[in-house]
């Protein structure tokens, strides 16, 4: 019986599905003491993605707390996760092959280029050629003659500093902590998902009710 169950929810505050249906199982963990009752609650129908409709809408978790008592009456839902669930349709097969090898070389090149010239920038803007120069005449007491040895050790430090700081050679990590560009990446998507539920709260587009 339903009656007096108890059915535990744990949302996550961002998913991606692939197909155009979306069910409780997709936005997150649905736990039950009784197996039956969480196997229905799990495969309930919490959202369809039309071809017309924007393939990316927030789901509020009043919704799937509705849908489970109606399809389960008399059960009590804990909702333990987040609140609002921001879900994205993907289609895995639309960036496959040489597109996607094409983005990949074109974010690599920008990021080389980029990278090189702002740093260039920043060393003609604080002269630490000038810098490196007046350095080597106080200790070899003699005029530089094309690069030396301050530069070249610039040149390797800088380099080992940035494998350091980025915590990456090649496709191996130096150690398990996350990268300083993973955390940024992360408080981005923090920090988007939490614009998106904010916004479709304003504009009255989220998902509450079927």
């Amino acid at each position: 019986m339903a009656g007096g169950a108890v059915v535990y929810m744990k949302c996550d505050r961002n998913v991606e599905v692939q197909s155009e249906d979306v069910f409780a199982r997709d936005l997150g963990d649905v736990y039950c003491s009784d197996p039956n009752i969480q196997a229905k609650c799990r495969a309930l129908k919490i959202h369809h993605f039309g071809k017309q409709q924007p393939q990316r809408c927030v789901v509020s978790s009043l919704k799937m707390v509705k849908l489970m008592e109606e399809t389960c009456p008399g059960i009590s839902v804990e909702v333990l996760g987040e609140t609002d669930v921001v879900v994205e349709r993907v289609d895995v097969n639309r960036h496959k092959g040489w597109q996607q090898w094409s983005k990949v070389v074109l974010v690599c090149l920008v990021s080389f280029f980029g990278t090189a010239f702002t740093i260039m920038a920043y060393h003609n803007d604080v002269g630490i050629n000038e810098v490196f120069e007046e350095i080597y005449r106080m200790v070899m007491a003699q005029e530089p003659s094309g690069p030396n040895v301050l530069e070249v050790s610039y040149s390797i430090g800088l380099a080992l500093g940035i494998i350091v700081f980025f915590n990456h050679i090649g496709g191996r990590r130096l150690t398990k902590d996350p990268t300083p560009l993973e955390v940024a990446m992360r408080n981005y998507e923090q920090d988007v998902d939490m614009a998106l539920i904010e916004t479709a709260g304003r504009e009255g587009k989220e998902e509450e009710s079927s």
